[in-house]
């Protein structure tokens, strides 16, 4: 099978409603939009990402599942933010109250939100700046807690509402604060 490489000229916009579609008619493609309508099409992840990932989801999960809290969410997930981009960040989390704001048609689609909560795992493939760009995006978007966890150089950075990004270096565990009471992450399975 000959692959061939899609090639998406810098000033093609999608709108929302294109996205949507798009997203649609390719599931199996992970797909985001800048506010500025750039469509980034991400690559899959290898298997020591993947392993990672979901690792942190079901530790994510199962707090969740326990204390009832909220809605937690994969990577899968594209949350519709208030600028207009449609992000989806590896492990994301939204506090009950929240999601129940929301419209079942909203809660089907591309939920019109930004996470309480959002992680971004870095890939062997990904550049720093943009997930970075990301993490600062979410945060302009009313996000309370993020974290940044690049288990190549076994560092966390912790994201928060008007404070100084916070950088951790080889951490055990992270505490989700008072975002996700009572969640502690443990990280020696995703620096294995």
């Amino acid at each position: 099978m000959n692959i061939i490489p899609v090639i998406i000229p810098q000033t093609l916009r999608v709108t929302q409603e294109q996205f949507e579609q798009l997203a649609i008619a390719n599931r199996d493609v992970r797909l985001e939009l800048t506010a500025t309508g750039e469509l980034i099409i991400m690559p899959p992840t290898g298997g020591n990402t993947g392993k990672r990932n979901i690792e942190i989801e079901g530790q994510l999960w199962f707090w969740n599942h326990q204390t009832g809290l909220g809605v937690a969410f994969n990577s899968s997930t594209a949350f519709r933010l208030p600028n207009g981009a449609n992000r989806s960040p590896d492990a994301a989390w939204v506090s009950q109250e929240r999601w129940d704001t929301l419209t079942s048609e909203q809660q089907e689609t591309f939920p019109p939100l930004c996470p309480d909560f959002a992680l971004e795992l870095r890939s062997k493939s990904d550049n720093m700046k943009p997930l970075r760009q990301k993490m600062q995006e979410y945060l302009a978007n009313g996000l309370r807690l993020g974290w940044l966890i690049d288990a190549k150089n076994q560092r966390v950075e912790i994201y928060r509402q008007n404070q100084d990004v916070e950088v951790l270096e080889s951490p055990m565990s992270l505490s989700g604060e008072e975002v996700l009471p009572g969640f502690v992450l443990d990280l020696q399975v995703v620096w294995r």
